[in-house]
């Protein structure tokens, strides 16, 4: 007799259903999140988007807004025009302000990490020392280096009259107002980002730096091919960050007023700010938000794609 045929089968799995209160349960507790998500960020998102699309104008009884398609965003980019004439040249202003900030703050930032990451005396005072302009507030650390670009009694004036050299309007000259602001960006920001860059300094395992003197990899050798690689992730991340502080940029602008220059100081999110009271530009304020909001977008998901490609290859 066949026992494989007269084997009971097997008995199938009992499946356990839960209550339909404990199914609900995950939905409840995110239900505060997005509700306050949806206020506060997706509905007014998508307002400004819908505003970009209508023309505002002024009056004591303002007549209805007027529906005019891509017409401001046309106009944001005409020179010739009355309200928005210079956008594109604040905007040129912002990648510079941006491009500068993210180029020269990173490198200093990585070069002081990677200082604060050997052994030192008082090394805590160092750390401090060198994270101190990032605990200052935006607007006191500006106004610190308005006294030192100071015509007069600035501090930067007077060092170069010691020496015999004729002190510079560092604010106020056109040719010079755009770098003054991205130096005091770069001095505030350095040391927020020599964080992050420390950190992940200190993760990396001590036994392949030691592997690599072993097998005759100088500082700079190490640097290439095991930190640098190793901090990928962390510079990724510093990069989006950088490039979106520098697009935010408004409470400096106010404290320096380096954008009343001819405009050639000033930056995008502050002139949207400039503009806001009157009526007549709030279809240009919306398609200059929406405008500003696409190019972080756009940077932020290319980036993202370009590393992890990479990644991907290695």
């Amino acid at each position: 007799m066949d026992t494989a045929s007269t084997a009971p089968a097997p008995a199938a799995p009992t499946v356990i259903r839960r209550p339909v209160l404990q199914q609900l349960i995950p939905y409840f507790l995110i239900a505060p999140t997005f509700v306050l998500v949806t206020i506060f960020t997706l509905l007014p998102a998508a307002r400004t988007l819908r505003d970009s699309f209508y023309e505002f104008r002024p009056g004591r009884v303002p007549p209805p807004p007027e529906y005019v398609g891509f017409q401001n965003y046309i106009d944001l980019f005409d020179t010739g025009h009355p309200i928005v004439s210079d956008f594109t040249q604040v905007l040129l202003n912002t990648l510079y302000f941006t491009l500068g900030t993210v180029v020269f703050s990173l490198p200093i930032a990585l070069g002081m990490a990677l200082l604060l990451n050997r052994r030192l005396r008082l090394l805590g005072i160092w750390r401090f020392g060198l994270f101190y302009p990032a605990l200052l507030p935006t607007i006191g650390a500006a106004s610190l280096w308005a006294f030192l670009f100071s015509n007069t009694l600035g501090l930067l004036n007077t060092i170069l009259g010691s020496f015999g050299i004729d002190g510079q309007n560092w604010l106020g000259d056109p040719n010079r107002v755009l770098v003054s602001i991205t130096v005091v960006n770069i001095w505030k920001q350095a040391g927020y980002y020599m964080i992050f860059y420390l950190a992940g300094l200190q993760a990396i395992p001590k036994d392949l730096y030691e592997a690599a003197a072993l097998d005759g990899a100088g500082f700079w050798r190490q640097l290439r091919s095991l930190t640098l690689p190793l901090l990928r992730r962390t510079t990724l991340f510093l990069l989006v960050v950088a490039f979106t502080f520098g697009f935010q940029t408004v409470e400096q602008l106010e404290a320096l007023r380096g954008g009343l220059t001819n405009q050639r100081g000033n930056l995008v999110l502050y002139y949207i700010f400039q503009r806001i009271p009157q009526r007549q530009n709030w279809g240009y304020v919306n398609a200059m938000t929406v405008i500003l909001v696409g190019i972080l977008l756009i940077f932020t998901v290319t980036n993202f794609i370009l590393f992890e490609r990479k990644r991907e290859h290695e």
